[in-house]
């Protein structure tokens, strides 16, 4: 059977061994593919991780905003890969992150999907914020532009006083 792990990445620079299980060092060296937002920054981090493969040994995907993702499934179907990695960015993958499509791809097509725990901003925020952590909901990332930056500030205090 096919396994898709789902692997965060440290948030800044931060030794790994600090804040991944130690099971994570194991299976980033079974993986012979990852599929990743950058791949410059997912192969200086597995260096950093002290994996035992050769970096050329390894079959690396990008996925980004501008992927295509129908050119990754290809490429994920033409290799008889066992353990493919999906390696997020800085964080958890899926979660404010590229990612999903892939997933739902691969529990449509027999994966075994195998989420690693470690960093993740978003809970790392909720949990130092005080606020409730049983009811909280994640509108994703603030526009970067003032305008809308406040537009949706509104919106989010508007639906939130409604509740």
């Amino acid at each position: 059977m096919k396994k898709l792990f789902l692997l965060p990445m440290t948030l800044g620079d931060i030794n790994p061994e600090i804040v991944l299980p130690s099971i994570y060092f194991e299976i980033i060296n079974e993986i012979e593919c990852y599929i990743t937002e950058n791949i410059r920054t997912a192969r200086r981090f597995l260096l950093k991780c002290n994996i035992k493969k050769t970096i050329d040994e390894i079959r690396f995907l990008s996925i980004d905003k501008h992927s295509n993702f129908e050119n990754i499934i290809t490429e994920i179907s033409a290799f008889n890969y066992k353990n493919f990695g999906l390696l997020s960015e800085a964080g958890a993958p899926c979660v404010a992150d590229p990612g999903s499509n892939i997933v739902l791809w691969a529990h449509y097509h027999g994966f075994k999907i195998i989420p690693i725990t470690g960093p993740s901003s978003i809970l790392l925020a909720l949990m130092a914020s005080g606020l409730n952590g049983q009811n909280f909901v994640f509108h994703g990332y603030l526009p970067v532009k003032k305008n809308e930056r406040i537009r949706k500030i509104k919106q989010i205090e508007r639906e939130s006083q409604q509740k």
